[in-house]
């Protein structure tokens, strides 16, 4: 049998400065971050957005960016195709999106379908002005919808069986 070989996408200490870079490109894109929220998507995408927001506040101590906890388990298209029943994860959002510029969070991009249900639930909570989807890493190639990032740490070409 084959031993599987890893790859570790972000080498030593490449994680942080991909972090940071994001976290510029935002402040960059969002001026005081003005009618701005961040949602993560439950989730590994929490993991992300609590990071982000954490190295968002080192650099601006006096910063507040709403910040929610969104869970996609029951907008997914999926939903039946699974053999034992999902388990929801908790959706923690204390604030309206409506007309506000939302920063959606998730690890990976990779056909889009997570992103999909996660607008479909963003809806009961309000209907954004603008979503900018920001991603750890985009596995590019693997579209089933046409959904691109707006930040992205890594993109990486794979063979769907990676």
């Amino acid at each position: 049998m084959r031993e599987k070989k890893q790859l570790y996408l972000l080498p030593n200490g490449q994680l942080d400065v991909t972090l940071r870079r994001i976290c510029h490109q935002l402040i960059e894109d969002h001026p005081q971050f003005e009618d701005t929220v961040m949602l993560a998507i439950q989730p590994r995408g929490v993991f992300l957005g609590r990071r982000i927001r954490a190295l968002l506040k080192e650099l601006f101590p006096d910063f507040d960016l709403p910040y929610g906890e969104l869970d996609v388990t029951f907008q997914r298209d999926d939903i039946g195709r699974h053999r034992m029943p999902l388990v929801p994860n908790q959706t923690r959002i204390d604030f309206v999106v409506e007309d506000r510029k939302v920063i959606l969070v998730d690890d990976v991009l990779y056909t889009g379908r997570t992103v999909r249900a996660a607008l479909d639930a963003m809806l009961a909570f309000g209907r954004p002005r603008k979503v900018d989807l920001l991603t750890l890493v985009d596995r590019r190639r693997s579209r089933h919808l046409p959904i691109e990032p707006s930040y992205t740490g890594i993109q990486v070409d794979t063979l769907e069986s990676e």
